[in-house]
Protein backbone atom coordinates (compact mmCIF):
# COMPACT_ATOMS: atom_id res chain seq x y z
CA UNK A 1 0.00 0.00 0.00
CA UNK A 2 2.79 2.40 0.94
CA UNK A 3 4.73 1.58 -2.23
CA UNK A 4 1.58 2.15 -4.30
CA UNK A 5 0.98 5.58 -2.76
CA UNK A 6 4.61 6.51 -3.32
CA UNK A 7 4.37 5.37 -6.94
CA UNK A 8 1.21 7.44 -7.49
CA UNK A 9 2.84 10.48 -5.86
CA UNK A 10 5.86 10.16 -8.13
CA UNK A 11 3.64 9.72 -11.20
CA UNK A 12 1.57 12.77 -10.20
CA UNK A 13 4.75 14.83 -9.83
CA UNK A 14 5.97 13.57 -13.20
CA UNK A 15 2.75 14.49 -15.00
CA UNK A 16 2.75 17.89 -13.26
CA UNK A 17 6.29 18.56 -14.43
CA UNK A 18 5.40 17.53 -17.99
CA UNK A 19 2.41 19.90 -18.02
CA UNK A 20 4.55 22.81 -16.78
CA UNK A 21 7.32 22.11 -19.30
CA UNK A 22 4.83 21.85 -22.15
CA UNK A 23 3.01 25.01 -21.10
CA UNK A 24 6.09 27.22 -20.96
CA UNK A 25 7.95 25.83 -23.97
CA UNK A 26 7.03 25.11 -27.61
CA UNK A 27 6.84 21.40 -26.70
CA UNK A 28 3.17 21.85 -25.83
CA UNK A 29 2.23 22.42 -29.45
CA UNK A 30 2.50 20.40 -32.66
CA UNK A 31 2.77 22.55 -35.82
CA UNK A 32 0.39 21.23 -38.50
CA UNK A 33 0.98 23.57 -41.45
CA UNK A 34 -1.98 25.92 -40.87
CA UNK A 35 -2.49 25.54 -37.10
CA UNK A 36 -0.74 24.47 -33.93
CA UNK A 37 -2.39 21.56 -32.16
CA UNK A 38 -2.28 21.86 -28.37
CA UNK A 39 -1.17 18.70 -26.58
CA UNK A 40 -0.82 20.08 -23.03
CA UNK A 41 -4.05 18.35 -22.04
CA UNK A 42 -2.65 14.89 -22.85
CA UNK A 43 -0.73 14.45 -19.53
CA UNK A 44 -3.95 15.48 -17.77
CA UNK A 45 -5.91 12.78 -19.62
CA UNK A 46 -3.29 10.14 -18.89
CA UNK A 47 -3.18 11.23 -15.26
CA UNK A 48 -6.95 10.82 -15.01
CA UNK A 49 -6.70 7.30 -16.42
CA UNK A 50 -3.80 6.02 -14.34
CA UNK A 51 -4.22 8.05 -11.13
CA UNK A 52 -7.98 8.49 -10.98
CA UNK A 53 -10.33 11.46 -11.40
CA UNK A 54 -9.27 13.22 -8.18
CA UNK A 55 -5.61 13.48 -9.14
CA UNK A 56 -6.73 14.06 -12.72
CA UNK A 57 -8.71 17.08 -11.52
CA UNK A 58 -5.58 18.34 -9.75
CA UNK A 59 -3.55 18.00 -12.95
CA UNK A 60 -6.32 19.83 -14.79
CA UNK A 61 -6.05 22.62 -12.24
CA UNK A 62 -2.30 22.81 -12.92
CA UNK A 63 -3.07 23.03 -16.65
CA UNK A 64 -5.49 25.88 -15.97
CA UNK A 65 -2.96 27.63 -13.73
CA UNK A 66 -0.31 27.56 -16.47
CA UNK A 67 -2.87 28.98 -18.89
CA UNK A 68 -3.68 31.76 -16.42
CA UNK A 69 0.01 32.62 -15.99
CA UNK A 70 0.77 32.54 -19.71
CA UNK A 71 -2.18 34.70 -20.69
CA UNK A 72 -1.67 37.16 -17.84
CA UNK A 73 2.03 37.80 -18.24
CA UNK A 74 2.52 37.12 -21.95
CA UNK A 75 -0.89 38.05 -23.39
CA UNK A 76 0.22 36.93 -26.83
CA UNK A 77 -3.27 37.28 -28.33
CA UNK A 78 -5.96 39.94 -28.22
CA UNK A 79 -8.34 37.45 -26.60
CA UNK A 80 -5.96 36.54 -23.74
CA UNK A 81 -8.32 38.23 -21.28
CA UNK A 82 -10.79 35.32 -21.47
CA UNK A 83 -8.22 33.19 -19.60
CA UNK A 84 -6.95 35.92 -17.27
CA UNK A 85 -9.08 37.39 -14.46
CA UNK A 86 -6.46 40.12 -14.12
CA UNK A 87 -6.86 41.31 -17.71
CA UNK A 88 -10.61 40.68 -17.78
CA UNK A 89 -11.24 43.32 -15.13
CA UNK A 90 -10.06 45.99 -17.58
CA UNK A 91 -12.32 44.62 -20.31
CA UNK A 92 -15.67 43.85 -18.67
CA UNK A 93 -15.22 44.91 -15.05
CA UNK A 94 -15.25 42.91 -11.82
CA UNK A 95 -17.54 40.22 -13.27
CA UNK A 96 -14.68 39.33 -15.61
CA UNK A 97 -12.80 37.82 -12.67
CA UNK A 98 -15.40 35.10 -12.24
CA UNK A 99 -15.99 34.62 -15.97
CA UNK A 100 -12.31 34.11 -16.71
CA UNK A 101 -11.79 31.89 -13.67
CA UNK A 102 -14.50 29.61 -15.05
CA UNK A 103 -13.06 29.48 -18.57
CA UNK A 104 -9.48 29.10 -17.37
CA UNK A 105 -10.02 26.41 -14.75
CA UNK A 106 -13.34 24.53 -15.02
CA UNK A 107 -12.83 23.05 -18.52
CA UNK A 108 -9.26 22.03 -17.65
CA UNK A 109 -10.32 20.39 -14.38
CA UNK A 110 -13.02 18.48 -16.27
CA UNK A 111 -10.32 17.25 -18.69
CA UNK A 112 -8.92 15.40 -15.67
CA UNK A 113 -12.30 13.85 -14.83
CA UNK A 114 -14.38 13.12 -17.94
CA UNK A 115 -11.87 10.85 -19.79
CA UNK A 116 -11.66 8.46 -16.84
CA UNK A 117 -15.41 7.85 -16.77
CA UNK A 118 -15.56 7.58 -20.57
CA UNK A 119 -12.84 4.92 -20.35
CA UNK A 120 -14.76 3.04 -17.65
CA UNK A 121 -18.01 3.30 -19.62
CA UNK A 122 -16.47 1.86 -22.78
CA UNK A 123 -14.24 -0.70 -21.04
CA UNK A 124 -16.77 -2.22 -18.68
CA UNK A 125 -19.71 -2.29 -21.04
CA UNK A 126 -20.43 -5.71 -22.54
CA UNK A 127 -22.35 -7.22 -25.43
CA UNK A 128 -25.22 -5.12 -26.74
CA UNK A 129 -24.59 -2.38 -24.17
CA UNK A 130 -20.98 -2.04 -25.33
CA UNK A 131 -22.07 -1.74 -28.95
CA UNK A 132 -24.76 0.80 -28.06
CA UNK A 133 -22.26 2.84 -26.05
CA UNK A 134 -19.81 2.93 -28.94
CA UNK A 135 -22.53 3.91 -31.40
CA UNK A 136 -23.59 6.76 -29.12
CA UNK A 137 -20.03 8.09 -28.74
CA UNK A 138 -19.40 7.70 -32.48
CA UNK A 139 -22.62 9.57 -33.24
CA UNK A 140 -21.76 12.46 -30.92
CA UNK A 141 -18.28 12.83 -32.48
CA UNK A 142 -19.80 12.72 -35.98
CA UNK A 143 -22.43 15.35 -35.19
CA UNK A 144 -19.77 17.66 -33.74
CA UNK A 145 -17.70 17.27 -36.91
CA UNK A 146 -20.76 17.91 -39.12
CA UNK A 147 -21.71 21.13 -37.30
CA UNK A 148 -18.10 22.34 -37.22
CA UNK A 149 -17.34 21.68 -40.89
CA UNK A 150 -20.59 23.29 -42.00
CA UNK A 151 -19.97 26.41 -39.91
CA UNK A 152 -16.39 26.70 -41.11
CA UNK A 153 -17.34 26.40 -44.79
CA UNK A 154 -20.11 28.96 -44.40
CA UNK A 155 -17.59 31.38 -42.93
CA UNK A 156 -14.65 30.59 -45.22
CA UNK A 157 -16.50 30.40 -48.52
CA UNK A 158 -19.75 32.37 -48.08
CA UNK A 159 -19.81 33.52 -51.71
CA UNK A 160 -18.67 30.29 -53.35
CA UNK A 161 -20.79 27.65 -51.61
CA UNK A 162 -24.49 27.70 -50.83
CA UNK A 163 -25.79 26.82 -47.40
CA UNK A 164 -27.11 23.53 -48.83
CA UNK A 165 -23.71 22.61 -50.25
CA UNK A 166 -22.01 23.38 -46.93
CA UNK A 167 -24.58 21.26 -45.13
CA UNK A 168 -24.07 18.34 -47.52
CA UNK A 169 -20.27 18.50 -47.20
CA UNK A 170 -20.54 18.66 -43.42
CA UNK A 171 -22.94 15.72 -43.42
CA UNK A 172 -20.57 13.73 -45.63
CA UNK A 173 -17.68 14.42 -43.25
CA UNK A 174 -19.82 13.25 -40.33
CA UNK A 175 -20.88 10.07 -42.12
CA UNK A 176 -17.27 9.26 -43.08
CA UNK A 177 -16.11 9.76 -39.49
CA UNK A 178 -18.95 7.56 -38.22
CA UNK A 179 -17.96 4.81 -40.66
CA UNK A 180 -14.26 5.02 -39.77
CA UNK A 181 -14.93 4.92 -36.02
CA UNK A 182 -17.37 2.03 -36.39
CA UNK A 183 -15.03 -0.06 -38.56
CA UNK A 184 -11.95 0.60 -36.44
CA UNK A 185 -13.94 -0.07 -33.28
CA UNK A 186 -14.95 -3.49 -34.54
CA UNK A 187 -11.38 -4.50 -35.33
CA UNK A 188 -9.59 -3.26 -32.22
CA UNK A 189 -9.62 -4.47 -28.65
CA UNK A 190 -11.84 -2.82 -26.06
CA UNK A 191 -8.81 -1.46 -24.18
CA UNK A 192 -7.51 0.26 -27.32
CA UNK A 193 -10.90 1.71 -28.13
CA UNK A 194 -11.50 2.86 -24.55
CA UNK A 195 -8.16 4.69 -24.51
CA UNK A 196 -8.91 6.28 -27.88
CA UNK A 197 -12.31 7.50 -26.75
CA UNK A 198 -10.80 8.80 -23.50
CA UNK A 199 -8.34 10.85 -25.58
CA UNK A 200 -11.12 12.15 -27.81
CA UNK A 201 -13.33 12.97 -24.83
CA UNK A 202 -10.56 14.82 -23.00
CA UNK A 203 -9.64 17.00 -25.96
CA UNK A 204 -13.26 17.76 -26.85
CA UNK A 205 -14.07 18.53 -23.21
CA UNK A 206 -11.40 21.21 -23.21
CA UNK A 207 -12.36 22.69 -26.57
CA UNK A 208 -16.14 22.61 -26.17
CA UNK A 209 -16.28 23.95 -22.61
CA UNK A 210 -13.75 26.71 -23.33
CA UNK A 211 -15.36 27.85 -26.56
CA UNK A 212 -18.93 27.61 -25.26
CA UNK A 213 -17.84 29.56 -22.18
CA UNK A 214 -16.37 32.27 -24.40
CA UNK A 215 -19.60 32.48 -26.39
CA UNK A 216 -21.87 32.63 -23.34
CA UNK A 217 -19.72 34.86 -21.13
CA UNK A 218 -17.68 36.99 -23.52
CA UNK A 219 -19.57 37.13 -26.81
CA UNK A 220 -19.37 40.89 -27.38
CA UNK A 221 -15.90 41.39 -25.86
CA UNK A 222 -14.56 38.45 -27.84
CA UNK A 223 -16.08 39.79 -31.06
CA UNK A 224 -14.39 43.14 -30.49
CA UNK A 225 -11.05 41.48 -29.70
CA UNK A 226 -11.24 39.32 -32.83
CA UNK A 227 -12.44 42.21 -35.00
CA UNK A 228 -15.67 40.54 -36.11
CA UNK A 229 -19.35 41.40 -35.83
CA UNK A 230 -21.21 40.11 -32.78
CA UNK A 231 -23.43 37.83 -34.85
CA UNK A 232 -20.34 36.21 -36.41
CA UNK A 233 -18.85 35.03 -33.11
CA UNK A 234 -20.62 31.69 -33.26
CA UNK A 235 -19.18 30.99 -36.70
CA UNK A 236 -15.70 31.90 -35.47
CA UNK A 237 -16.07 29.59 -32.47
CA UNK A 238 -17.35 26.71 -34.58
CA UNK A 239 -14.47 27.30 -36.96
CA UNK A 240 -12.02 26.91 -34.06
CA UNK A 241 -13.78 23.69 -33.06
CA UNK A 242 -13.67 22.46 -36.66
CA UNK A 243 -9.93 22.99 -37.02
CA UNK A 244 -8.20 23.01 -33.64
CA UNK A 245 -10.82 20.95 -31.82
CA UNK A 246 -11.01 18.08 -34.29
CA UNK A 247 -7.26 17.97 -34.94
CA UNK A 248 -6.42 18.10 -31.24
CA UNK A 249 -8.96 15.34 -30.52
CA UNK A 250 -7.45 13.06 -33.17
CA UNK A 251 -3.91 13.77 -31.95
CA UNK A 252 -4.97 13.14 -28.35
CA UNK A 253 -6.65 9.86 -29.28
CA UNK A 254 -3.52 8.62 -31.04
CA UNK A 255 -1.05 9.66 -28.32
CA UNK A 256 -3.22 8.60 -25.37
CA UNK A 257 -3.77 5.18 -26.97
CA UNK A 258 -0.08 4.63 -27.70
CA UNK A 259 1.26 5.91 -24.38
CA UNK A 260 -1.63 4.38 -22.45
CA UNK A 261 -1.01 0.90 -23.83
CA UNK A 262 2.67 1.23 -22.94
CA UNK A 263 1.87 2.39 -19.39
CA UNK A 264 -0.58 -0.48 -18.81
CA UNK A 265 2.38 -2.85 -18.98
CA UNK A 266 3.75 -1.14 -15.89
CA UNK A 267 0.62 0.09 -14.09
CA UNK A 268 -3.04 -0.78 -14.68
CA UNK A 269 -5.64 1.90 -15.26
CA UNK A 270 -7.03 3.30 -12.01
CA UNK A 271 -10.02 1.29 -10.77
CA UNK A 272 -10.84 2.63 -7.28
CA UNK A 273 -13.24 5.42 -8.24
Amino acid sequence: MKNEKTYELVLTALFTAIIVIMAFTPLGYIPLVVINATIIHIPVILGALFLGPKKGAFLGFVFGLTSFINNTFKAATASAFVFSPVLAVNVVGVSGIFRSLYICFVPRILVGVVPYFIYVLIRKAAGREQKAGRVLVNAVASVILFVSVRAFLLRLLPDNLSALACTLIGALAGVVLMAVLTISGGKRGSADIALSYAGLAGAFTNTLFVMSGIFLLYKDAYAQAMGVAGDAVLDVILGVVAFNGVVEAVVAAIIVTGVGLALTRVKPVYTKA
